[in-house]
């Protein structure tokens, strides 16, 4: 029983993705922190340490293969930035001059792709690491080579346990992804049953806004799963294993737009079916389907078999017999919701249906073609032309690397005029706190200066409790694992571990008690010079991007619409082409919450914009709700007059949609008329059910475009 007990237990703590971290990190530092104690060389241990930490920096989720190539090309970046340092560390016009240019031009380079941005900002910390290293040294009369020697070897050292690692454990990274998938749609499903409360209060509104922002989470974990997805499918393209995780992820996509999709005005049904039970039925579904989703998350992180309940079963058979009780009951104010009512139902049945097939998820893959959409550059004549496309001031990766650039020079004069005692901690914590927002430099801010504060009373602690130097060695091992896996969730944990570290690793050749104090002023110092750089420096506030993000979501919206219309025509397949015009919108959607959320928090006045920019949001969201409806119920059309005016209707509104995009996109107030007016494409009383969603459906959109119309409008005169 204890033997079962502790394999239960491994098999949760492997399946989590700071554990394997922690595990791979500990090996790499405590093998460099014995050895140097072994070989009586401690002095070598910091460089050898900042390597690794500039390594894992660069580090991004590969196979094994990918993460070779780019561990060569870090490794290539980094040698050639530490002796240049090396090279020019004595010039100070040269080294200031040098900094300004590598700044900007690796943060430049992040913008092909995500990759080259982790291997570019990991650089520019490399080369103040070699500026730290030779600083703290001083004139010891140490060769020319062997601090970036020693840095490339820490780095090298953790780039190959990466690659082996990578080789290894080949799944686990794509089991995580798909895991954070299934948690953020049991959130959102369980976000969305509130939207079923029968209650008229004026919280709707708040409901929603909270459902979109769901909604935006569970869009970046879907391109997570998808991009760990992509890395892996070539080399493993027969592996059943990773069919079955395609199959999942597939599932997952599919999920996500049945439970986004709408069928109706939600205020109209509490208001129709208030004295029902109906809506508490539906409520209780969608909670207990969102349950199944963190289940399934669970069984996947474990590799263990998805069996799905009977409890979701029950639920919707109870909803279906509330349903058939209503229409055999109906009266005139419930009559017209019905119809949605039995299209909510049809479309939890297809939902259920999808959770109880992912048992088999493989089986999925019959239904898609299997495509993935590969977003990275596919030649350097196109790497180039995504550096180039942000060669313009309304760019924020442009206005964040003048920004960054212009915050070093600074602090490097400053650092030179108050003659600052190990200074370059400045410009280390400027690179780390300064970012692209203003919302996300003012947490790093306040997260850095309390994590280094907190670091460095307990630093001063261990050092009088702990003066035996091989025990602060093995502290150096553990902090430095508690930084890895805490940086990218706690950073305040993760910057008190790693000022531990820096403590404790100096400590083993000086005295470390006199880097407190230069360390505290440093940080308060960089800190401050990056807050003042992202408000001085050309704020990239959120109010002067809403209308290009807003113009950028209705595109996507009519993209989509068009691509719906062509299933509509065609029939139903989930080809490439449509499944990338669904993530672009709900990407795009995604992208203007978000926006939001970081202009709610800037200084100044910003109620009246963010109400604004929320009100647009709150009637684009609900398009693309409305939108995931038509994509829930999509089959062919049958041939006919009312088909072909419905997808007239259709291309009209996409066309609303796409000019209200456009006038947005270049800074003008949408054309004056009345987009509201829908065809009325036959009436919603033929026989025909699927003429009659769509029919429904493009009204709901239609009673859309006239508030979206004021809503741009509102967001253009200010």
């Amino acid at each position: 029983m204890f033997s079962l007990n502790v394999s239960a237990t491994l098999r949760r703590l492997w399946a989590f993705n700071s554990f394997a971290y922690s595990v791979r990190v500990g090996i790499a530092l405590g093998v460099l922190v014995g050895g140097c104690w072994s070989l009586d060389q401690m002095p070598l241990l910091v460089p050898l340490l900042l390597g690794v930490v500039a390594s894992a920096l660069a580090e991004t989720d590969d196979n094994w293969r990918g993460r070779a190539r780019a561990l060569l090309l870090t490794l290539a970046c980094f040698a050639t930035v530490a002796f240049a340092v090396q090279a020019a560390f004595a010039h100070r016009a040269v080294f200031v001059a040098g900094l300004v240019v590598v700044t900007f031009t690796l943060t430049m380079l992040g913008a092909i792709s995500r990759r080259y941005q982790a291997i570019g900002y990991a650089t520019l910390i490399l080369a103040l690491y070699t500026a730290i290293g030779m600083d703290q040294r001083g004139d010891a009369g140490q060769a020319f080579w062997l601090e970036p020697a020693l840095l490339l070897a820490g780095a090298s050292w953790y780039g190959l346990l990466s690659v082996l690692w990578c080789a290894l454990f080949v799944h686990q990274p794509v089991q995580q992804d798909l895991a954070q998938v299934m948690r953020e749609l049991e959130a959102y499903l369980r976000l969305k049953s509130t939207l079923f409360e029968p209650v008229r209060d004026d919280q709707g509104e708040v409901r929603r806004l909270r459902l979109a922002q769901q909604s935006g989470r569970v869009v970046m974990a879907l391109n997570q799963a998808k991009e760990g997805l992509f890395n892996r499918i070539d080399a493993t393209r027969s592996s059943h294993r990773m069919q079955q995780y395609m199959g999942l992820y597939f599932i997952a996509q599919d999920i996500h737009e049945r439970a986004s999709s709408s069928h109706y005005p939600y205020d109209a049904l509490i208001d129709a079916f208030f004295h029902s039970d109906v809506l508490f039925r539906c409520q209780r579904l969608l909670r207990v389907q969102g349950r199944a989703c963190g289940e399934l998350g669970r069984a996947i992180l474990l590799r263990l078999p998805f069996v799905k309940g009977d409890e979701s079963t029950t639920a919707l058979r109870d909803l279906r017999n509330a349903i058939d009780y209503l229409d055999t009951h109906r009266d005139a104010q419930g009559t017209d919701l019905l119809a949605s009512l039995q299209a909510l139902a049809g479309n939890l049945a297809t939902l259920d249906a999808q959770l109880a097939g992912a048992s088999d998820p493989a089986m999925q893959l019959g239904a898609n073609d299997g495509a993935l959409y590969d977003r990275t550059p596919r030649s350097w004549r196109d790497a180039w032309g995504r550096v180039r496309e942000q060669f313009r001031l309304s760019s924020p990766l442009l206005r964040h690397a003048l920004r960054l650039s212009l915050a070093l020079a600074a602090g490097y004069g400053l650092m030179r005029a108050i003659h600052a005692h190990q200074g370059y901690w400045i410009l280390l914590t400027t690179i780390f706190v300064c970012q692209p927002s203003f919302n996300a430099t003012r947490q790093r801010m306040l997260q850095r200066v309390a994590g280094t504060f907190v670091g460095l009373a307990i630093g001063w602690a261990l050092f009088d409790l702990f003066p035996n130097l091989l025990l602060q060695a093995m502290f150096t091992v553990v902090a430095g694992v508690l930084f890895f896996s805490t940086r990218t969730t706690r950073y305040t944990i993760a910057t008190a571990s790693m000022t531990l570290v820096v403590l404790m690793c100096f400590n083993q050749t000086g005295d470390g008690q006199v880097l407190i104090v230069p360390r505290m002023v440093d940080t308060l110092i960089g800190s401050a010079l990056a807050g003042a750089a992202v408000f001085l420096v050309l704020p990239d506030w959120q109010g002067r991007r809403l209308d290009a993000l807003a113009g950028r979501c209705l595109a996507a919206l009519a993209h989509y619409l068009r691509e719906l219309a062509r299933q509509f025509q065609d029939g139903r397949v989930d080809d490439l082409a449509y499944r990338l015009a669904r993530r672009n919108a709900h990407n795009a959607d995604a992208a203007l919450s978000t926006a939001l959320g970081n202009l709610m928090t800037e200084p100044g006045s910003r109620a009246d914009e963010g109400e604004r920019g929320l009100r647009f949001l709150v009637h684009s969201h609900t398009v693309l709700n409305y939108l995931s409806g038509l994509g829930a119920h999509r089959e062919a059309l049958a041939a006919g007059e009312r088909s072909s005016a419905l997808l007239a209707d259709a291309e009209q509104v996409a066309s609303v949609l796409q000019a209200l995009g456009s006038s947005l996109a270049q800074g003008r107030a949408p054309a004056s008329g009345n987009p509201s007016a829908a065809a009325e494409a036959g009436g919603t009383n033929a026989a025909d059910a699927s003429q009659n969603l769509v029919a429904e459906q493009l009204r709901l959109i239609h009673g859309q475009l006239g508030p979206l119309q004021q809503a741009a409008r509102s967001l253009v005169a200010h």
